[in-house]
């Protein structure tokens, strides 16, 4: 049973992985930087951003030195974290399972972009009138989603044993 439970969280982040990897070489050979790909007018766009800080752009622009070695260092020791926590997969609940796996697939995805070339590929535009919010790719996306599992399984209610004498 454990078995099948680490083979089916480690496959759903090595899906992530390729997912992520995948999108993010069709932008890079098939989207130049000048590109914008209008999905839904007013609301979400494909384009082609490259982004040397952390999730959402945060420390995109920043020229610390700590930044080159320090993303790519955290990122590493969530991977190894999230991985270790998945080895043991019978101790958790069906949204910690597969919000766990879609957290280690996206920081994997980043990570693997980071060590190899400096910065990630964000293509997904989403925005509302004046408000933009920052570009993003799958590997963040999945990262946002496999958190909200965790938080939806923090916040459900628990039931009781019951108690026996």
């Amino acid at each position: 049973m454990w078995f099948d439970l680490r083979l089916k969280a480690y496959g759903a982040a090595v899906a992530v992985f390729a997912l992520d990897r995948l999108t993010k070489w069709l932008i890079e050979t098939h989207v130049s930087f000048l590109d914008t790909f209008r999905i839904i007018p007013g609301f979400f766009d494909i384009v082609h951003t490259q982004n040397r800080g952390i999730a959402f752009s945060m420390f995109s622009d920043s020229s610390a030195e700590w930044r080159t070695l320090a993303l790519p260092l955290f990122a590493f020791a969530a991977v190894v974290v999230v991985a270790g926590i998945l080895w043991k997969p019978e101790r958790l609940d069906r949204f910690s399972l597969a919000g766990f796996s879609l957290i280690l697939g996206g920081a994997a995805g980043n990570l693997f972009d980071r060590v190899l070339w400096g910065r990630v590929t964000d293509f997904l535009d989403v925005y509302v009138g004046g408000y933009h919010w920052p570009t993003f790719n799958v590997a963040d996306s999945a990262v946002v989603i496999g958190s909200g599992l965790l938080l939806l399984e923090v916040l459900r209610p628990k039931r009781q044993a019951a108690n026996v004498p």
